[in-house]
């Protein structure tokens, strides 16, 4: 019977099961959806119950599709949507809140009071990240101040802080939810605990000073593991949804797992994932290389017994979500439109679009930064915005990339491309052309639930070595600039004139809403 090794990718907009066999190819695919909750402007959540039985359903149904049996999975390795914070009761598993997803702004003046304190460089420092809503520790803390206390048997009562002093309820990002769901162990990886800004990543432990500053108790947070665990996070339970004794035994964030999956396993090889939003990561080796231009210091990937390999990341928060709103407000019908609409003109006739729908993440790194349109006159068409949408994409890369190449002194000769917008031939042409560099879209563009699978098969020996995940690795398309550098050049100074029309834009609205 043929063994191979499965992949859940909890995304933020659904929940994807992969199998892979050891040439790295899909044997099985399914997907599903689920619902996004806005309760206010900028705050937005996910039901974690719905989540989990999207999981269990998708795990189950790409196995039948493919008609496998779960005893022909090695391993399960799940990589996540990261940041999203959820805080449940250990015993239960029963949340006490919505999760609150990376794209909450909710905490935004918990940030600027940490700002006004003078904490920002402390925390960059130990964790190599900005001070930002975007991380898990204001969320946690918000749940913890916010959440109605749960309604359960008299004794089980109390404040949730003191519950969770008692280790009665716990936290963790998506990883931790699903591994605590598949094995009943509280678990995370070093990359997903290094997105929390509780976590340091030089001392590789939980900072006590950060728990404080938050008010999380140390019996809150998970185990910290490495991404590839040959000691396993644990087994699915026999008598379980999947009637199996699976091991689980990889975890990455997304954009660690697309890091991985697209082999970027030396200093200085770089991928670009193109999703909701799109984060630009190199590998830095051992280094964990600090950032003068906004980038965040992060954690690649760590394999079991070796060291800690880091990254660089540049986090842009919206880039596929810009076409999703196209397609909202009836621009286009759908995105493989946007290619068609954006060619049919020239240019955009000095039209840019700056998508800063939840404020601007690096390197500008403005929470009250919002959505701009800049540059229009009478004769804009649809398709002029449309172009600048695309266009938007390319520039913020740009900035990253720029960004990049000031702090690691590294020049990338290749980006690898991954994600559901590099499907859109026009814009890894345009992307090419701005950043004035080769573009590299691999085969198996599902990089992410690729670099789980990787992870998690190299910790049960389902794949010996990174040099067979390297073999693995195929393009499919690769695209050259075909403008000179002083077209692109001019082009782009203009967008940094449209950016600082967007920023501080949101000044009163949490307040006044």
């Amino acid at each position: 019977m043929t063994q191979y090794v499965g992949a859940i990718d909890q995304g933020t907009t659904g929940t994807r099961f992969m199998v892979f066999d050891h040439e790295g190819q899909v044997v099985a695919n399914a997907y599903e959806q689920h619902e996004q909750i806005y309760p206010n402007p900028g705050w937005v959540e996910h039901d974690p119950i719905e989540i989990w039985e999207n999981t269990q359903q998708v795990v189950l149904d790409g196995l039948a599709d493919a008609g496998l049996d779960a005893d022909q999975l090695d391993a399960i390795g799940i990589t996540n949507q990261r940041e999203t914070t959820i805080v449940w009761d250990k015993d239960s598993g029963r949340p006490v809140h919505n999760a609150l997803v990376w794209q909450d702004r909710r905490t935004t003046d918990r940030v600027e009071e940490l700002q006004d304190d003078g904490k920002v460089e402390e925390i960059r420092e130990k964790t190599g990240l900005e001070a930002d809503a975007y991380f898990s520790a204001t969320k946690t803390e918000w749940i913890l101040d916010n959440a109605e206390p749960l309604k359960m048997q008299s004794s089980r009562g109390g404040d949730l802080r003191d519950r969770a002093r008692a280790g009665e309820l716990v936290m963790g990002t998506i990883d931790s939810w699903l591994i605590y769901n598949l094995t009943g162990n509280h678990i995370t990886d070093v990359t997903n605990a290094s997105r929390t800004m509780l976590y340091n990543i030089r001392d590789l432990e939980w900072d006590d000073e950060l728990l404080d500053e938050f008010d999380v108790p140390k019996e809150m947070v998970p185990e910290v593991r490495p991404s590839s665990d040959e000691d396993y996070y644990g087994h699915t339970d026999p008598d379980g949804f999947l009637g199996e004794e699976v091991p689980v035994a990889g975890a990455l964030g997304d954009q660690q797992a697309a890091l991985f999956g697209q082999t970027c396993f030396d200093e200085g090889d770089a991928k670009n994932t193109y999703g909701t939003g799109s984060f630009y990561l190199m590998n830095t080796g051992t280094d964990a290389v600090e950032s003068d231009h906004g980038l965040l210091t992060t954690i690649g990937f760590q394999m079991s017994g070796e060291p800690v390999q880091y990254a660089l990341e540049g986090s842009i928060f919206i880039t596929g979500a810009a076409i999703e709103w196209l397609e909202d407000v009836d621009l286009i019908n759908n995105a493989a439109q946007t290619a068609e609409l954006a060619r049919s003109v020239d240019s955009t006739d000095g039209v840019y679009m700056v998508p800063a729908f939840t404020g601007l993440g690096a390197p500008h790194w403005d929470g009250r930064a919002r959505g701009t349109i800049v540059g229009m006159t009478r004769g804009t068409g649809k398709e002029h915005i449309v172009r600048a949408t695309l266009e938007s994409i390319a520039y913020q890369t740009r900035d990253i990339a720029e960004a990049m190449e000031a702090d690691s002194g590294v020049e990338t000769t290749t980006l690898r491309v991954d994600g559901g917008a590099v499907k859109n031939n026009f814009l890894c042409q345009l992307q090419s052309d701005i950043i004035q560099t080769d573009i590299a879209r691999p085969e198996v563009d599902e990089t992410t639930a690729l670099g789980s699978a990787y992870a998690a098969g190299l910790a049960v020996g389902y794949w010996d070595n990174v040099d067979e995940l390297r073999d693995n690795w195929q393009v499919d398309r690769e695209s050259t600039p075909e403008k000179s550098q002083g077209e692109v050049d001019k082009l782009y100074s203009r967008w940094d004139d449209a950016v600082e029309r967007s920023k501080n834009w949101a000044i009163d609205d949490e307040e006044e809403e």
